[in-house]
């Protein structure tokens, strides 16, 4: 029975495809491969969103005179925290006397100090404040939540808050509400949390990053998204081989909903499947062909790398890049190019003769 070249061609692509990605170990160090273990888990079904600190208002206290005058002393200043008593200031009455009456005043309730509007000397009156006062032991978390995603959420649903000012946090806080009316211009609405921040490392107006559970399924195979590498329509992770030492193969995977850490797998991963998260991206280019570690590297961190994939100081990577850029270079590259098409030639005349007679 005959075979014909092209069904060869794809017999010979899928034998490729299939075939491990064999490293040794310094080239898995170089490429700083981690691997996360497939399992069926609780999958969060999320809606993310963007959003600010505020604060409670309940929380908040300011302080004025109850007499007109002018500040002999001010004992704080912003940023600094105080307690419920301290005397932070002092005033001089502008009411007749000899000497002049002085009047203490003390901080209504601890907390931070994050205004002072008035300068030693300023003259102050009952009905205007010159210092706030702000206990940022709990604060408020507003989300902007597209408005036809708001109708899934219910009072109590949790969320996962991350804060790029504090990155080694991450904060779950529950819904308290919505707000009383929805931005028309943005199509959102507030949705409103409450997180704890007994450190004092949360400010108000930091942003947040918003990850609210919607609904919960069990029994989901997921990997973390970093795993998933390749186009929408062509999706792909690395396994882990059982076998073979510090070998990996590329797996096409099909692939179901998203969060904004994990990825549900349909089919192309079993549970126990060692996968490839961190280092995945640069594998992707050791396996395309007969691409060296070097290359792999310098494609996907967008410099120059050792042949063993160890970083180059600056004059190694100079000397390196004269060398790729030399003439004789050029020139060996293209014979052997023009060489590989020729054998191609003769293999493929050879083979059409072969089937003529």
């Amino acid at each position: 029975m005959k075979i014909s070249l092209f069904t060869l061609f794809l017999f010979n692509a899928f034998l490729s495809a299939a075939e491990p990605i064999i490293l040794d170990e310094a080239a898995v160090h170089n490429l700083r491969l981690k691997t996360v273990e497939a399992n069926e888990s609780t999958f969060e079904q999320t809606v993310f969103c963007l959003g600010h600190i505020r604060a409670i208002p309940q929380n908040m206290a300011a302080v004025s005179s109850r007499v007109s005058g002018r500040i002999l002393s001010l004992a704080v200043s912003p940023g600094q925290s105080v307690e419920a008593g301290q005397v932070i200031a002092e005033i001089e009455s502008r009411q007749a006397g000899d000497p002049p009456v002085k009047i203490s005043l003390r901080a209504p309730a601890g907390g931070m100090v994050t205004q002072v509007l008035s300068r030693l000397g300023d003259p102050v009156e009952p009905e205007k404040a010159f210092i706030e006062i702000i206990d940022l032991t709990n604060l408020f978390v507003h989300a902007s939540v597209p408005e036809h995603q708001a109708g899934k959420m219910k009072i109590g649903a949790q969320a996962s808050i991350h804060i790029p000012a504090v990155p080694d946090q991450v904060i779950t806080g529950k819904l308290l509400r919505f707000a009383t009316s929805a931005n028309h211009k943005s199509g959102s609405i507030d949705a409103v949390f409450q997180i704890s921040n007994q450190d004092g490392r949360i400010r108000p107006e930091m942003c947040v990053e918003v990850s609210i559970t919607t609904a919960k399924r069990e029994e989901v195979l997921s990997i973390p998204r970093e795993a998933l590498q390749g186009e929408p329509s062509e999706r792909h992770v690395f396994v882990k081989d059982f076998d073979l030492p510090n070998a990996f193969i590329k797996a096409p995977v099909k692939v179901g909903e998203m969060n904004e850490r994990m990825v549900e797998i349909v089919s192309g991963v079993f549970p126990g499947d060692e996968v490839v998260t961190q280092g995945a991206y640069s594998l992707g280019f050791v396996g395309k062909g007969s691409i060296s570690l070097k290359e792999a590297l310098d494609a996907a961190h967008g410099h120059e790398h050792a042949a063993d994939g160890s970083e180059l100081g600056d004059e190694e990577a100079e000397h390196d890049h004269d060398h790729a850029e030399s003439p004789l270079w050029k020139i060996s590259t293209a014979v052997l190019f023009l060489l590989l098409l020729f054998s191609l030639f003769l293999r493929f005349k050879s083979t059409s003769t072969k089937e003529a007679r």
